[in-house]
């Protein structure tokens, strides 16, 4: 047997109708959606299956909203398939789903906690002040060098180390701007990000600090499964560890490609992308393209899984 390996999706990789062919075919995936409304007293099926665009987008619904998809495919392939994984990951957001696969959060905690880290995320800094921009091309070295050149006082540094020649940098607006107009001196592409706050900044240090309280009545688990996380790129096996990484997390930078080579070092062959989209089995092919990738979102998805 390959050693696999299970990766959740984060934010952005939502669409309208994702988990809907899962609710209607498997009772295990409709258990995962009612617990999820039950807790939360939100139509969280209306929002994933019907949308509008912009209500599914607002952070405070689309966390809980992908971390459901996402639980709802893990419990189908884990009764369909038997599939098991020797680790698991999550890129920001998806690192809860990571941690309820875990064992280490009980999914109705999971999906209380992130529709409050949404609410945290978007009410740490006032809408159009701060911003997050795609620098393709460009080394870590180069983006982390740019990023303090045009800061001029103000925040602005990597978010996501995402694979290689793609970084995302986060800060406020302004110093994003300078950063784009730089980047494109230089030759290279910068796309301004359609994001509602600068995620994975200092800036968002008052979200970690509103998480950290949140977060003290939540009771985590031992780990079955060891968690690679976004802030260390490195194992956790210690339950003592969640809350404090979960709370830097938020004001610290995602070190996906990083994690994802320290998965292969522990001898990872096959990844399996559980939730919407297929951005991290496109990630994944740019970190290194001999593992075996799968993603499971739908029927049609989980029928590619032996």
């Amino acid at each position: 047997m390959k050693k696999t390996a299970f990766i959740f999706p984060g934010q952005g990789s939502q669409y309208i109708g994702m988990g809907k062919e899962l609710f209607e075919n498997f009772q295990i995936a409709k258990q995962v959606f009612e617990e999820a409304e039950d807790t939360l007293h939100l139509s969280l099926k209306d929002i994933c299956f019907e949308g509008p665009e912009e209500i599914l987008k607002l952070t405070e619904n689309t966390q809980p909203a992908i971390l459901t998809v996402s639980i709802a495919a893990l419990k189908v392939l884990e009764q369909e398939k038997g599939v098991t994984a020797e680790l698991v990951a999550g890129h920001s957001l998806g690192e809860y789903s990571a941690l309820v696969a875990s064992g280490a959060f009980s999914f109705k905690d999971a999906v209380r906690i992130v529709r409050l880290r949404g609410k945290f995320m978007q009410e740490a800094v006032p809408v159009g002040e701060g911003g997050m921009a795609a620098i393709l091309g460009m080394d870590r070295e180069e983006v982390e060098k740019i990023c303090k050149e045009v800061s001029q006082g103000e925040v602005l540094s990597p978010a996501n180390y995402n694979c290689p020649g793609q970084i995302t940098i986060s800060g406020h607006i302004k110093a994003v701007e300078r950063a784009i107009e730089r980047v494109k001196k230089e030759g290279k592409k910068a796309v301004l990000l359609p994001v509602s706050a600068p995620f994975h900044c200092p800036l968002m240090k008052p979200a970690g600090e509103r998480l950290e309280k949140a977060m003290e009545d939540v009771f985590v688990e031992e780990l079955k499964i060891p968690v690679v996380t976004n802030v260390e790129a490195d194992l956790n096996r210690s339950k003592q560890r969640v809350k404090p990484l979960l709370v830097a997390q938020v004001y610290h930078p995602v070190r996906w490609e990083e994690s994802m080579r320290r998965m292969i070092e522990e001898g990872i062959e096959r990844m399996i992308e559980i939730g919407p989209g297929k951005v991290l089995t496109g990630l994944m092919k740019r970190i290194d393209s001999k593992i075996e990738m799968f993603n499971i979102e739908d029927i049609k998805s989980l029928k590619t899984i032996s």
